[in-house]
This record gives C-alpha cells, structure tokens and sequence, in this order.
C-alpha cells in the first residue's frame, strides 16, 4: 500500500468509515456477488475497510473474512462487526494467507492505491489464495490521464486493464466491464475471474 494512502486511511478512518457506510447499497456489487460467487464458500474481502462488504457475506451465505492494511480501518470494521474476523494484512505480499486458501476472492476499489510497480504482483498474489475452482472479483476506480492525489493525500494511480489481465491469462473472465457505480458514483472498471480446477472448471 503507498504509505500517504495508508496514513491518510489511519488518520481520518472513522471519518471514512461514515461516509462509506452513508453511501447508497452497493446492489450492483451485491448482485455480481451473487450470479458469480460459490454459495457457502470460505471467502475473503481484501482491502475491506470498515467491513460493510464483510457483514454483507456473512449474513448472505458467503462466510468471509476482511483483511485490511490500515490499523484504523480495522478498528472501525471491529466496532462495528464485533462478530466478524478482520486481520490486519497488506498487498501484494499477503503474509499469513495461504495459497488455494478461499473460495471466494473479493477486492473492491482498492489496487488504483498501488504504486504501479505492485499492482501486477498484487493481482497474481490475490489470484493465489483463490482455490481451484474458485472465483475472484477485483475492481477499481477508473483514472483517466495521469496519477493523482485526493485532498487526503490518497494515490489514485492510472493505469490500464490489459496489465490487470494480463496477471490472469490462466483464470476464465467471466465478467469484464467498466461502468459508474451505483453506491459511489465513480467509474470502476470491474472482472470477475475463475481459477481452473476444482469443482467448477
């Protein structure tokens, strides 16, 4: 994670937390969750902030975990989800989360916080702990032109999909589309891939 993001996350986490959790429902999310996604499968939510996404699959059938790389942000998903699991634990390395270790993979908005130099690494790791057969989700905020910074000072890096796809050459796409979000209002570029193998390939 680029270390102002991280910071500014830590810094202001429940500010960011409120207005997350102010926004519109992510039906649109919830709806790809649903069509793709393994029902009753160990799944797990990189990047998840203060955990809306975690709630969300657990009481929907998709037993999940949030991992996170912002102390605050964990703080805020623990207070509010005091029921949930959330580990602290940051891309690309992943430490402490096995290979072919969930069934469901989801990344939301996260990876345009990378330096361009980790987001390839941090898609082929995310694909890793997917098992066999199983499913990842990745999405993030669509950049036009040149990398920036917001008022917070979080890195919003431009870059474009084929360097995403290309870390996922062996996996099905089953969904790939860029569209306006519905609970942020931002354009987000959105795959949804399947591992080979497994009960599902």
């Amino acid at each position: 994670m680029d270390r102002a993001t991280l910071a500014a996350y830590d810094k202001e986490a429940a500010a960011f937390a409120q207005d997350w959790h102010d926004q519109p429902t992510p039906v649109d999310l919830q709806e790809i969750v649903t069509r793709f996604f393994i029902k009753g499968g160990a799944t797990a939510d990189i990047g998840c902030g203060s955990g809306r996404e975690v709630a969300w699959l657990n009481a929907n059938g998709y037993p999940a975990e949030g991992f996170d790389a912002s102390e605050g942000l964990l703080t805020e998903a623990r207070s509010r989800y005091p029921q949930a699991r959330f580990t602290h634990a940051e891309l690309p390395e992943l430490r402490g989360i096995a290979s072919n270790s969930f069934d469901n993979v989801l990344c939301e908005t996260v990876i345009m916080h990378l330096d361009h130099a980790l987001i390839a690494p941090a898609v082929r790791r995310m694909f890793d702990i997917v098992k066999p057969g199983g499913v990842f989700y990745l999405s993030w905020r669509v950049i036009e032109g040149a990398d920036l910074r917001d008022a917070h000072g979080r890195l919003y890096a431009a870059f474009d999909a084929t360097q995403v796809r290309a870390e996922l050459t062996a996996a099905t796409l089953l969904l790939d589309e860029e569209l306006v979000s519905v609970s942020s209002g931002k354009t987000v570029h959105r795959l949804v891939a399947r591992k080979s193998g497994g009960r599902l390939a």
